[in-house]
């Protein structure tokens, strides 16, 4: 029964993150297509809530649930796909915490412009690429992550023998 709650929470924390993930990089990228600071700005906003409300809490879930599974269900922590899991989501979470700062910045730099009836400056631009492209590593470790729990491969990582 233990089991089956972590694995549900887990499966759940993974959805979010991912989903989230993609939804949030899909409404930022539509709303910049328009170049009005209004709708960026509208959106931008519902970006960073939606980031700390879904993204913040599914990243503290994620490890917490993920070590319950591997005590009830026995996995060793030295696994080396449960270890090369934990790598890419400390990986991911490199490219996540600035891309909290660069929304929040895109946000600012947005609604300033909307109240000033004002272009946006070209530093949003190329924080907005910078936000873009940080999405990729991260979109393609979370893959990776999904491939490794599902598959739990054999992965030797340090051979003491």
């Amino acid at each position: 029964m233990l089991e089956d709650f972590l694995r549900l929470v887990h499966v759940l924390g993974a959805t979010v993150l991912f989903g989230t993930g993609a939804g949030i990089a899909f409404f930022m990228a539509m709303a910049v297509r328009t170049r009005d600071p209004r709708i960026i700005a509208d959106v931008a906003g519902i970006v960073v809530v939606a980031d700390a409300v879904f993204t913040a809490t599914a990243v503290v879930l994620q490890p917490l649930t993920g070590y319950g599974l591997a005590r009830v269900t026995g996995w060793p922590l030295n696994e080396g796909w449960l270890i090369v899991s934990l790598v890419l989501y400390v990986f991911i979470g490199l490219f996540w915490l600035p891309v909290v700062w660069i929304q929040i910045r895109l946000r600012d730099m947005a609604r300033y412009a909307a109240a000033e009836a004002a272009t946006l400056p070209p530093s949003f631009h190329r924080l907005y690429r910078i936000w873009f492209a940080f999405g990729f590593p991260a979109f393609f470790a979370a893959i990776a992550i999904f491939w490794l729990m599902l598959t739990k491969p054999a992965i030797t990582l340090f051979d003491l023998n």
